[in-house]
């Protein structure tokens, strides 16, 4: 994976994991592993999580605090991290993104299969470029011009993971109300939909709408995303996004949670053809 590609985002929480394993097995608590690269306890927890980027002199601290001497041990693990800091191609849309969103671009882009529900508008990966538009300006009001279209650039250039020569699996439940609330013209929508009918036939996207009239059902607490990566050593990841914040689950049991959900939402909607056909009727409608 060269610079400039997601695989940063990953090797950081790869090292982070590998960290992490070696603390636990010489029984070193966070506490004691943060005073030795004066650091908190918090600051080691974020670097175990793959959160933040490393000093090459804190992980050579705190290898030799877990006992590792081997130099082709260190020395592979320091270069691990070498490449965990290498700066994504995202990096230059940083000045329009909020802090939180870079390492979610990150762990996209690394992702074998992306699972999501939405409900507030498409997906961002299924945008059309003008209801893209549409979206950042009504999320981004006052912003320069210039800032929208970089926004919309940055979105347009994570799309092209979805038709890329190692495109991961996309499942995605949308609900019928993102279909139904406008953002842009009529002409805007017309062609959302179009889109989201076309894309609905690439054998890696599976897409399905939960319609109004289902009623209640298991993805009431609002959007979601579930990454899962090729690497076996990485735990899936649970992606929510907030208002002024983004949260990462990857405990097993947040992450089965969510995994039930979602199947339930696959369950209770529509399978893909017939989804498409439930697209095919709104966009007659529209």
């Amino acid at each position: 994976m060269s610079a400039g590609e997601p695989g940063s985002v990953v090797r950081r929480m790869l090292l982070g994991s590998q960290l992490r394993r070696l603390r636990e097995a010489r029984g070193i608590t966070r506490e004691a592993a943060g005073y030795s690269i004066r650091a908190s306890e918090s600051k080691i927890s974020r670097m175990e999580l793959g959160r933040v980027s490393f000093k090459t002199r804190d992980v050579e601290d705190l290898l030799t605090l877990y006992g590792i001497t081997d130099e082709v041990e260190r020395n592979s693990l320091l270069s691990l991290a070498k490449e965990a800091n290498v700066a994504g191609w995202w990096h230059s849309y940083s000045d329009v993104l909020p802090s939180w969103f870079p390492t979610y671009v990150g762990l996209e882009g690394a992702a074998a299969l992306i699972r999501a529900y939405e409900v507030q508008f498409v997906h961002g990966l299924l945008q059309t470029e003008a209801y893209a538009r549409a979206v950042v300006r009504r999320g981004m009001k006052g912003a320069s011009e210039a800032d929208v279209e970089r926004r919309v650039a940055l979105r347009l250039e994570r799309q092209k993971y979805l038709v890329g020569e190692n495109a991961p699996e996309f499942h995605i439940v949308l609900d019928e109300a993102a279909l139904r609330r406008p953002y842009g013209d009529r002409e805007v929508m017309r062609g959302q939909l179009q889109h989201l009918i076309d894309i609905s036939e690439r054998p890696n996207v599976r897409l399905q709408i939960m319609p109004f009239g289902f009623g209640g059902h298991s993805g009431e607490s609002g959007a979601f995303t579930i990454l899962s990566f090729p690497e076996s050593d990485l735990s899936d990841v649970v992606y929510l996004e907030q208002l002024t914040s983004a949260l990462y689950l990857d405990k097993h049991e947040d992450v089965t949670q969510y995994e039930k959900a979602l199947k339930e939402l696959q369950h209770d909607s529509p399978g893909p053809d017939e989804s498409r056909d439930l697209l095919r009727g709104l966009l007659q409608l529209s």
